[in-house]
């Protein structure tokens, strides 16, 4: 069985971005979003991918563009150009991760199994959001809090949700 994780952090208005960086800096979720993705393939949208140095490592990124015209000189990159294509690249992986942006994460939801969101104590000016999680469709398994503390400006919780049958 192929499980299709969405991935992301948000504000508790549910932004994830703002002028294509993220609102705050959180370490730990990082490590934890490196441990969970890591030897997986990454679906994304190409201001995502764009918002990036260079690609992730361990990692097999699969762009989703509309830009007909769009390539990456990146090795481990492919692009493609619509959700359709980029999870018919990965229904024979056990595992893969949706990790943004917004309109991703709108046209993937129906296709997931899991979201694994870090769920970041404070609300924020963005001009991307991560969807409202639907209660009758999504029900939280696992929390983990974790405080604020010198490293992390904002207390923040790592919340896995799975589909109800």
């Amino acid at each position: 069985m192929n499980i299709i994780t969405m991935i992301a952090a948000a504000g508790e208005n549910n932004a994830i971005a703002k002028d294509g960086d993220l609102p705050w800096h959180l370490p730990d979720d990082f490590k934890r979003f490196k441990k969970l993705t890591s030897g997986h393939s990454i679906i994304m949208g190409r201001k995502t991918f764009d918002a990036f140095d260079k690609p992730l490592p361990d990692r097999k990124h699969i762009i989703i563009t509309r830009d007909k015209s769009y390539t990456t000189d990146f090795d481990g990159c492919v692009v493609v150009h619509s959700l359709e294509d980029a999870l018919g690249m990965v229904e024979t992986e056990p595992l893969s991760f949706i990790i943004g942006g917004g309109e991703i994460y709108k046209q993937a939801e129906p296709f997931s199994n899991t979201i694994e969101l870090t769920r970041v104590h404070e609300s924020f000016e963005g001009d991307t959001f991560f969807p409202k999680i639907d209660k009758k469709v999504w029900k939280l398994v696992t929390e983990e809090y974790h405080p604020k503390d010198t490293k992390h400006k904002y207390a923040f919780s790592y919340l896995t949700y799975i589909r109800i049958k």
